[in-house]
């Protein structure tokens, strides 16, 4: 198989990570990606600020792979937004890495050569046949290993509470998007200046929403946030606070919290969208499995999660945990009904292997359906992948990174009942009591 590439799909920041790794171990890899230039789906969150510090978003590989060109090594204490980690980084190391990154390249579908999935005999002798579509048309390249790193970004999950789209929501499409508003467009912020917004979501870009739309409720008062959640309590939607290990993480649900205990943000808690509907004014009425309606809805922000797209992957034997389309090894690590205090073991290649012997799954899209996935997690997944391809398995087995704790206890499927409470013993300590005002379901849309 040395005659062949390791094809990496997605030049974004992981996949980047995962060519430098490569080249370091002696290994030829060749990125394919879909957008027009690295971090293309960075780009498109471009005004959002990061909770990581430089420090942690440059891969070491690939710090090391740019040292030489004459780049400039972020301040590592500083927080960069999209554009600054794609324009600083990103596209940088893409351009060390020359003809091994190929733009505008869509992989649709990654196979066996000679075989589907169904064939056994001789699979492990055949590279990968990897079927590209770009602008000239469709080729086939053949590769020894395949580490997908094409993340979620493209697969949200939906306003419903089923997993699928609510009633109506494909219909209302024009009021509900499914990224944090850039506000510093003046023709966003007039969609949203003065109008009432239902932000449905209770992970990190739900807060970045809150935050950044509280902001222009104090500027325009007639500006009305709902905030829209499945759990039962906010519970430790809020994060861990002065707990957490990454500051600025901590510092987003503060500011989330003192949105909220200011009255510019109204709660609403146990709504699972069932139905979205369209009034004669053209406004939005969003309708709960439990009867709950949240009425005279000008703008809605859907901030749900991610999900993983496998359907190019058809052909490949993959192993997967039933709940969170992670692989099944890696799934018990990240699992949201029962992780704890937001920490996770660092992991690897025999985490991220499949039945299929030189696949993997590596980034955000590993994860599954689970949330919290940091960048230096990423980098030591293709870390190790990239120690086992070359055959240094004892590499590849170590453990070569300590992930900050959230400081947040219990698991999240604790919260959906309003009952329950993380455990007393957690790793974090007990939870403090919280008094909060929420604003009554029934009153959220007068």
């Amino acid at each position: 198989m040395s005659e062949y590439p390791v094809v990496v799909v997605g030049a974004g920041p992981v996949g980047l990570a995962a060519a430098a790794q490569l080249l370091e171990r002696g290994l030829e890899p060749l990125v394919l990606e879909r957008g027009p230039r690295a971090g293309a789906a960075v780009a498109a969150w471009h005004h959002v600020r990061l909770f990581s510090a430089w420090s942690e978003l440059v891969d070491p590989a690939g710090g090391r792979l740019l040292e030489p060109t004459g780049w400039v090594r972020p301040d590592g204490a500083e927080y960069p937004t999209g554009r600054e980690w794609a324009e600083r980084y990103l596209q940088p190391l893409a351009e060390a890495l020359g003809s091994r990154v190929r733009f505008g390249a869509e992989v649709v579908g990654v196979a066996r050569r000679g075989r589907d999935r169904v064939v056994d005999s001789g699979r492990d002798d055949e590279p990968f046949s990897v079927h590209v579509r770009t602008a000239a048309g469709e080729q086939r390249l053949l590769a020894s290993a395949v580490i997908d790193a094409s993340g979620t970004w493209g697969s949200p999950n939906p306003l419903g509470g089923e997993g699928l789209p609510a009633i109506g929501e494909h219909a209302a499409a024009d009021r509900i998007v499914y990224r944090v508003p850039n506000l510093g467009d003046a023709q966003v912020r007039v969609r949203y200046s003065g109008k009432h917004i239902a932000v449905a979501g209770s992970g990190h870009s739900a807060l970045t929403a809150l935050v950044a739309l509280s902001g222009l409720a104090k500027e325009n008062p007639a500006t009305r946030i709902s905030w829209v959640l499945r759990r039962g309590g906010i519970g430790t939607a809020f994060g861990g606070g002065d707990a957490d290990q990454l500051p600025a993480r901590g510092a987003l649900g503060t500011r989330a919290k003192e949105a909220v205990e200011a009255g510019l943000v109204s709660v609403v808690t146990g709504f699972r969208t069932e139905t979205v509907e369209r009034d004669d004014t053209g406004r939005l009425s969003l309708g709960s499995a439990n009867g709950q309606r949240l009425s005279d809805v000008d703008e809605v922000v859907a901030l749900t999660g991610f999900r993983p797209e496998l359907g190019w992957l058809s052909e490949i034997r993959l192993e997967l945990d039933a709940t969170l389309q992670a692989p099944v090894r890696l799934a018990p690590l990240v699992d949201p009904n029962v992780h704890s205090c937001g920490t996770v073991y660092p992991h690897g290649a025999k985490e991220l292997a499949h039945p299929e012997t030189g696949f993997y799954l590596a980034g955000m899209k590993s994860y599954g359906r689970a949330p919290t996935f940091l960048a230096m997690t990423g980098y030591e997944q293709v870390r190790s992948i990239a120690a086992a391809l070359a055959g240094d398995h004892e590499a590849a087995g170590r453990v070569e990174l300590v992930l900050a704790e959230t400081g947040v206890c219990g698991g999240a499927g604790l919260f959906d009942d309003p009952g329950t409470t993380a455990a007393s013993d957690g790793c974090c300590g007990p939870a403090e009591p919280e008094v909060l005002t929420l604003a009554a379901p029934s009153r959220a849309g007068n």
